[in-house]
């Protein structure tokens, strides 16, 4: 139980006090009136003696009784009606409220702490004005009258008449049948005369000598002259007199207060009472029945008979009226109670109760008390003895019967006021009164044998609780407190008696016991017993208690505690306790906050919620109701529903209250503020029929961080070729679309007049729909004018300054219920300056139709039906995204701290030109190496001119605009439906064989050595594109040469003609995706030719074979390809013709099919090489009747794009060594002389069927020859992975390159030729021996001195060379030494010797080479490329 203002000890002995009566006349009760209070209510204050009193028991001993009270009252003849006791504890309850600065208690348990206030004095008012209102009842006397006060005024006529008539009166009232009630301790009442004088108004000496006259009469013991009202009310009073009676009479005004108006006057207890108000009789009315004075004749319990039943206290809740709400507060504001008293009068009343308690009641006390012992001694030998006789002998232990006037009831026995077992009742009840607990102990427990061998139970009930009391009472503690009494006691007032009321006095004595004891346990236990359905706020206050009792223990227990109050505050609330209900639950909400209880926390904040708002706390209502929303809620559907509607309803009327207020934070729906994405510029652009936007930027891509790094690799690319190859140091990458992965460090830049989007990412948790109405973004805007200056302006609504910044609002936004959901927000900005978006704006609300909860009624003025109306607040969320953390410094990584992320704060800068790019006839699949001609349009969307417009690309061989030598095809796309993509040129059919030749330039392609190939600038016509503009350009692709989806990132670069200082120039991004699909696969090599005699009388003839294999699984529908056309670029070599020894002129492929050419190459004219390093030859030769000008766009654009990404491969460098510097030149020589430096470009037609219309598609493919004997490919061979292998672990040593060349390399040093006839025919009868000259030249290839050796002696041994050779014989010199110059050719004439006819292989000479001046001897046999073969014949 909580903490009490009176120990137990100080309370039971003021709970039970002896009751007196006061009889007033109508003059007496006319003095008193002059202070606003009855006579009863005079005494009040002074009614607890100041000083110890002494009495003696009956063996004479002395007893001191400390701080006794008495309690005077007005005789009322009708007993209290229980409805209004009940309404008036009600209003006891509900007046007594927790005070508004009380600092709780915080108790710490376990990883609780909680704010609990340690005092509850709502219960001790309760329990104080229950114990006071009890009815008298006849099974115990505690609060029957003892004495009766008889009042007369001395300004009577006749005041010793009129005390006669009092003295009858209550004479009448305690003897006569007619009146059962009030209830008086023993027959002879103590009557106690009292002569009230007014001291301003009255004669002092007939006062005085009334007196005499009534002290000759009743004595000097009976009687008082009590002086009051020494000063007029109505003067001005100079000193502040204290008003004692205010705290009593507030406290129960109904039962103490009476109003002195004319006629009856309503009185209301409390200005937080709303229910019926009682309506009392007023006093003052001189209206008499039977001869009664009317100020006894009803008791001030009594209520209103016109009440409504209906609406008693423990019945339904019900809202209460506003009306009832302000009340007539006559009784207890602006009245002066005691007006006409002085603090000498307050001494004076003191005074008599002294004397009226030392002189009077306490030896008439005394008196019964000795009368009833005697008695009880008297009878003890006879009756007892009697009485256990005859019970044994008539009836063994049946009850005896005792008369014919003794009646049962379920109590059991009921005693005639004269038995003798009430009398030990009698005395133990007087022996309690003035605390003689030892004496009253032992009389009640005599008592309880006696009722309990009766059978008598309310009468054993009511002995067995005084006694366990007494037992606890008794000074020095001679015996335990006998809690087992109060349990039987309870439980018979309970179950045999059905009266709730003793049952509950008993529990609310015994659980003030035990707390005093720390039983805690079992005083909760006791309180939690009494809990019933017949009284709620009974049940509450009980529930509470015993809430503390568990929170108050040795170690305390927190959930029990929490659980006990959930319970106090519901029944509080059916008791219609709102604010003690509304404390309960929040007390309890302390343990459950977030502990995971969801559905409890629900429970209680939904609870809070609705108490509050009927107490009109619309904020806590808003919080509690946010709480259930904001959590994870565990609801079923419809009780969130419920929730929401509850929640919009209770927001609207906050809202309503201050409608100019700032705007409410809402909880709904979730906002994930990290996953807003901000992006600037227009929506993208739909393809419109041929045409296709660029893809550029927006809100539908996915964020991938790999291809951000690509964009980010070209700017940084086409920014470097802008600044002469340096990129800026303020340079930082144009960032359209800003996300969580972004860099959002700095201020981002919009540009005027082009939106702004927010795509905001909200979250429904609840299993109901969201409907967002009116839905934009909250900002504010500080806008720059043209000197720079700031003028603060915060817009926060849309008609704010539209002027300034456009806000687009969403009219309706439905979330479903638990679906994520993004809403795009734009913003227009219409002056520069610094705009920061703050948050979202919006109505929420929920969609009509949703369900209602059964059980749970809406709260009043909500429509609950089928279709709920569809309600809805307006408020915001903010948007506040929490910036990167930062790692970078020491501080920075101990502690946590965060960087800013300025996404949501762009600066608006002034008008950009904006460039759009649209694609015309661009394909999506083409074959591997196809050409296809397109068309780009760029449009200057803006009003400033645009210039320097570039475009980049990794795959720059995949596109061009063609080079300086275009010609102007035709500008419109469709006039070029039907061309070839190609510039031919009709030829004669005589020069199809032989190469048609001709050259150009790389710079003419925009490919210079210095810059970057991937950076291409457009050649817009003027280099300015005006605003409004549009440009169509040509655009040649060619199908990359791999197969399958190629994704091609395009970014356009452009800057204004006017410099802005802090956009320097803007990009668009394109990502072009085809998907290519297998054509041609081409393969090529080279190898010298053994001819010398060349038609330019130089040696350096080559062979270049070339295979071409149709790879296409005509799944294209292509059915065959043509080779139209091959052709060479070099600068040193060209094709001179076509070796083709079938006489098929036409070169067709069906499916798989492959072809095999062969060419023949010769040397370019040292003179054309020479006019520039870059010039490249072209030379054609033609399979058909058109010529492909491959010196011209496209075929040379993609030709020097391939050269350029093959040159852009990594080529193995040799490092330079000083000491081994004339080796390397050696080998670089030697190595040189391998190379060959010669190009070849298949162009080709394939004929598909398309929906049964045929085309023809056109395409190139490039092989690159470097190496003499070394095969060549038209697109990149797959590497096979190599296998494992275990590691090894090495020193890594000097990885020079290789000093010795390799036999490959060596072999094409020196080329040579045998020449000789073919067939030989000797007469070998006539000579043995033929002699066949042979010419053996031999050629130097490189470009420096060889020296050679020439050896003819058979080396081999093996029996199966031996006859390869045959069996000839060289003549003459066997090894010939010899030096080549540069490019030298030397022939040897030399002489073979056949013996026999046969067929003979002639290349048997081994020809050793080594450069002049190297130390090194690099010496290696030349091997023939093909066999010499001559044939003897025999004339």
């Amino acid at each position: 139980m909580a903490q009490c203002v009176q120990s137990v000890q100080e309370l039971i002995p003021d709970s039970f006090v002896p009751c007196v009566a006061a009889l007033c006349s109508d003059e007496a009760e006319r003095l008193t009136r002059l202070n606003h209070l009855s006579f009863a209510e005079l005494l009040k204050p002074f009614s607890r003696l100041t000083s110890e009193v002494h009495m003696r028991d009956p063996n004479n001993q002395l007893h001191v009784i400390k701080n006794l009270k008495i309690a005077v009252s007005n005789i009322i003849t009708q007993p209290p009606q229980p409805g209004a006791i009940r309404k008036l504890l009600n209003d006891v309850v509900s007046g007594s409220q927790p005070a508004e600065g009380l600092v709780a208690n915080v108790i710490t348990a376990g990883d609780y702490d909680l704010n609990i206030s340690a005092t509850t004095p709502w219960f001790e008012s309760y329990r104080e004005t229950f114990l006071q209102s009890m009815p008298a009842s006849d099974h115990e006397f505690l609060n029957h009258y003892l004495a009766c006060m008889l009042v007369a005024s001395s300004s009577e006529a006749e005041p010793v008449e009129q005390f006669s008539k009092l003295s009858q009166e209550q004479h009448r009232i305690q003897h006569n049948n007619d009146y059962s009630y009030p209830k008086w301790f023993i027959p002879n009442t103590l009557k106690y005369y009292v002569l009230l004088h007014d001291v301003s108004a009255g004669d002092e000496q007939r006062a005085e000598s009334i007196y005499e006259e009534m002290k000759q009469k009743y004595g000097t013991q009976g009687c008082y002259l009590l002086k009051i009202n020494s000063r007029t009310s109505n003067r001005a009073s100079d000193e502040q007199i204290p008003d004692p009676w205010s705290q009593y009479l507030q406290k129960n005004s109904i039962q103490n207060q009476e109003s002195y108006e004319d006629g009856p006057c309503t009185i209301t207890s409390n200005k937080n009472s709303d229910s019926n108000l009682l309506s009392l009789d007023g006093l003052d009315n001189e209206v008499k029945v039977d001869g009664l004075p009317n100020n006894f004749r009803a008791h001030p319990l009594q209520l209103d008979p016109s009440g409504d039943s209906s609406n008693s206290i423990d019945g339904p809740d019900h809202i209460k009226s506003a009306s009832s709400l302000h009340e007539t507060k006559k009784a207890n504001t602006g009245i002066i109670h005691g007006a006409c008293l002085t603090l000498t009068d307050h001494d004076r009343i003191r005074q008599f109760i002294q004397e009226f308690t030392f002189r009077g009641l306490l030896p008439h006390i005394e008196k019964t008390i000795r009368q009833l012992n005697d008695q009880l001694i008297s009878r003890k030998g006879l009756s007892r003895s009697l009485f256990s006789a005859t019970k044994k002998w008539f009836s063994g232990s049946k009850v005896p019967e005792k008369s014919i006037n003794e009646l049962k009831n379920t109590s059991g026995l009921l005693y005639p006021p004269e038995a003798p077992e009430l009398q030990i009742r009698k005395m133990a009840d007087l022996c309690f009164l003035v605390q003689h607990y030892d004496l009253a102990y032992s009389c009640y427990h005599t008592a309880k044998k006696d009722f309990l061998n009766d059978q008598a139970m309310l009468y054993a009930a009511g002995a067995l609780e005084m006694a366990a009391v007494s037992a606890f009472l008794q000074p020095g503690a001679p015996r335990p407190y006998p809690a087992h009494y109060m349990d039987t006691a309870i439980q018979t007032y309970r179950d045999i008696c059905k009266n709730m009321v003793l049952a509950e006095r008993c529990v609310l004595l015994s659980a003030e016991i035990l707390k005093s004891q720390s039983k805690y346990s079992e005083a909760a236990a006791l309180l939690i017993r009494l809990t019933s359905e017949d009284s709620d706020l009974r049940s509450a206050l009980l529930l509470e208690q015993a809430a503390h009792c568990f929170i108050n223990m040795k170690s305390p227990m927190v959930r029990k505690y929490a659980f006990h109050m959930i319970l106090a505050g519901h029944r509080f609330s059916k008791a219609g306790q709102k604010k003690h209900a509304l404390r309960c639950y929040c007390q309890a909400m302390q343990v459950y906050k977030g502990k995971g209880w969801s559905l409890a926390e629900d429970h209680i904040n939904f609870t809070i919620g609705r108490q509050s708002y009927t107490l009109r706390q619309l904020d806590n209502a808003v919080s509690a109701f946010r709480h259930i929303l904001i959590n994870e809620s565990k609801q079923s559907a419809a009780q969130q529903g419920a929730f929401l509607r509850e929640y919009l309803y209770v927001y609207k009327n906050v809202s309503q209250l201050s409608p100019d207020g700032p705007l409410p934070q809402l909880p709904l729906p979730y906002i994930n503020s990290s996953a807003t994405r901000v992006f600037f510029g227009h929506d993208r652009r739909p393809a419109d029929g041929e045409k296709q936007a660029a893809t550029h930027v927006s809100l539908d891509q996915e964020y991938d961080s790999e291809s951000s790094q690509q964009w980010r690799e070209l700017e940084e690319q086409v920014v470097a070729v802008v600044n002469r190859g340096v990129i800026p140091s303020n340079f930082h990458p144009t960032q359209y679309c800003l996300n969580s992965y972004s860099d959002n460090s700095r201020f981002p830049h919009a540009v005027v007049e082009e939106p702004i989007t927010v795509e905001v990412a909200f979250r429904n948790p609840l299993k109901v729909p969201l409907l967002l109405t009116d839905l934009s973004l909250l900002w504010k805007f500080q806008p720059k004018d043209v000197s720079g200056r700031d003028n603060e302006e915060v817009k926060e609504l849309v008609k704010g300054e539209p002027e300034m910044i456009g806000t687009e609002v969403i009219s309706e936004f439905l979330i479903n219920s638990e679906e994520s959901k993004v809403a795009r927000l734009k913003l227009f900005p219409h002056h520069i300056g610094e705009l920061h978006i703050l948050g979202v704006l919006y109505n929420l609300g929920t969609i009509q139709g949703s369900v209602t909860v059964d059980g749970i009624g809406a709260l009043p003025g909500c429509h609950t039906g089928k279709h709920s109306l569809s309600m809805s607040v307006r408020g915001r969320q903010d948007l506040e995204i929490q910036g990167p953390r930062l790692n970078n410094t020491k501080e920075e990584k101990t502690s946590i701290k965060y960087g800013p992320d300025r996404r949501l704060d762009p600066i608006i800068t002034e008008e950009m030109p904006l460039l759009e790019v649209f694609f015309i006839h661009f394909p999506t699949g083409l074959l591997c190496g196809e050409i296809r001609k397109a068309y780009v349009e760029f449009v200057n969307v803006s009003k400033c001119p645009l210039t320097g417009l570039k475009v980049v690309s990794k795959r720059p061989e995949f596109f061009t605009f063609g080079g300086n030598t275009a010609v102007l095809t035709p500008l419109s796309p469709s006039a070029s439906e039907n061309c070839s993509a190609y510039k031919t040129v009709v030829t004669d059919s005589t020069s199809v064989c032989t190469a048609l030749t001709s050259s150009a330039s790389s710079v003419d392609f925009g490919i210079g050595t210095g810059s970057q190939p991937e950076v291409i600038p457009v050649p817009l016509p003027d280099t300015v594109l005006l605003p409004g503009a549009s440009v169509q350009l040509p655009m040649w692709l060619r199908g990359p040469d791999e197969e399958g989806v190629h994704e091609i990132n395009f970014l356009f670069y452009y800057e204004s003609v006017k410099k802005q200082p802090k956009i320097r120039h803007r990009i668009l991004r394109h990502t072009a995706v085809i998907c290519t699909s297998r054509s041609l696969n081409v393969r090529a090599t080279v190898c010298r030719s053994n001819s010398l005699e060349d038609e330019e009388g130089r040696g350096g003839n080559m062979l270049v074979f070339v295979d071409v294999e149709n790879t296409n699984t005509s799944e294209a529908g292509v059915k065959e390809f043509h080779i139209v056309q091959v052709s060479s670029s070099s600068k040193h070599w060209k094709l001179q013709k076509s070796v083709n020894l079938s006489e098929n002129k036409d070169a067709k492929l069906a499916s798989r099919e492959k072809g095999k050419f062969c060419f023949k190459a010769i040397r370019c004219k040292e003179e054309v090489a020479s006019q520039s390093s870059e010039r490249y030859t072209f030379a054609d030769i033609i399979f058909g009747s058109e010529q492909i000008v491959s010196s011209a766009s496209p075929c040379a654009d993609f030709f020097y794009r391939s050269l350029s990404s093959e040159l852009k491969k990594p080529q193995a460098q040799s490092s330079v060594h000083t000491e081994k510097q004339s080796v390397e030149d050696a080998m670089r020589l030697i190595q040189k002389c391998n190379e060959v430096d010669l190009n070849i470009v298949v162009l080709w037609k394939a004929y598909v069927v398309e929906d049964s219309k045929q085309l023809i598609l056109e395409g190139q493919h490039h092989v690159v020859l470097r190496t003499i004997g070394k095969e060549a490919f038209s697109h990149p061979q797959k590497q096979e992975p190599p296998e494992m292998e275990l590691l090894k672990f090495f020193r890594p040593e000097n990885t020079t390159v290789s000093s010795r060349p390799s036999v490959e390399q060596l072999s094409n040093l020196i080329k040579t030729s045998l020449h000789y006839p073919e067939s030989f025919n000797h007469p070998f009868h006539q000579k043995s021996l033929c002699l066949v000259p042979v010419t053996l030249l031999l050629s130097n290839c490189s470009k420096a001195d060889v020296d050679v050796i020439v050896d003819l002696r058979h080396k081999t041994t093996s029996p199966e060379a031996l006859e390869i050779h045959g069996s000839f014989t060289w003549l003459g010199q066997t090894q010939y030494k010899l030096q080549l110059k540069s490019q030298e050719i030397h022939s040897l004439q030399l002489k073979a010797c056949f013996v026999h006819t046969g067929v003979y292989n002639l290349g048997t000479p081994r020809v050793f080479a080594k450069l002049s001046d190297q130390v090194t001897v690099f010496e290696t046999s030349q091997q023939n490329s093909m066999p010499a073969l001559i044939i003897i014949n025999n004339v």
